[in-house]
């Protein structure tokens, strides 16, 4: 991925269009007469909230939108008895899993 320079002002003037190169990944080098002075880059996913990573990934266009449709509720987990998950995962590992 190619960084973009840009000097100041036009950031200034352009932050917008900046910003939302930025959401998409991108990072911006910002000049003062050619030399680089500072970085816009986009926020790690593990700096935003849960609510903000769905938001990021809807507008990245990777999860669709569901609004108005109500979220089901995941099934109970199943119950395993003490020592149950040892006991399939030594069957499996004996290659006669029941």
């Amino acid at each position: 991925m190619r960084n973009i320079r840009v000097g100041i002002r036009d950031a200034k003037i352009h932050l917008g269009r900046y910003l939302k190169l930025v959401q998409k990944g991108k990072e911006v080098i910002l000049t003062d007469h050619g030399k680089p002075v500072g970085k816009i880059v986009p926020v790690t996913p593990k700096d935003l909230s849960l609510q903000d990573r769905i938001a990021r990934l809807v507008a990245q266009e990777v999860l669709e939108s569901r609004t108005g449709e109500p979220m089901r509720s995941l099934p109970p987990p199943l119950p395993i008895h003490s020592n149950g998950a040892q006991r399939l995962l030594q069957e499996d590992r004996d290659g006669h899993l029941r």
